[in-house]
C-alpha cells in the first residue's frame, strides 16, 4: 500500500479511525476499492469491514450482485 498524507482540520485528528474508515467505505461505494482493499485499509478483516459499512449508509452488496439475488 501506498502511504498518502492529507491535511484535514485539526478536530478530525481524535476521529481517526473513524475517518479512516468513512474514507475507506465510500471509496468501497464508488468502485475505486475492493471489499478486501477497503479492509485492509482500516487494518481489519474483510468480513469485519464489510459491518463498518452500515455505519455510512454503503451497501455491501453491489448492483449486479443484487439483480442475481432478486431474479433467482
Amino acid at each position: 500500500m501506498t502511504t498518502i498524507t492529507l491535511q484535514v482540520p485539526d478536530e478530525l485528528e481524535k476521529e481517526h479511525d473513524n475517518t479512516v474508515r468513512f474514507l475507506a467505505a465510500k471509496l468501497y461505494e464508488a468502485g475505486k476499492l475492493t471489499l478486501g482493499q477497503a479492509a485492509e485499509m482500516c487494518g481489519m478483516k474483510k468480513w469485519d469491514f464489510a459491518e463498518v459499512l452500515i455505519d455510512f449508509d454503503v451497501y455491501y452488496l453491489d448492483a449486479s450482485t443484487e439483480a442475481d439475488l432478486n431474479n433467482g
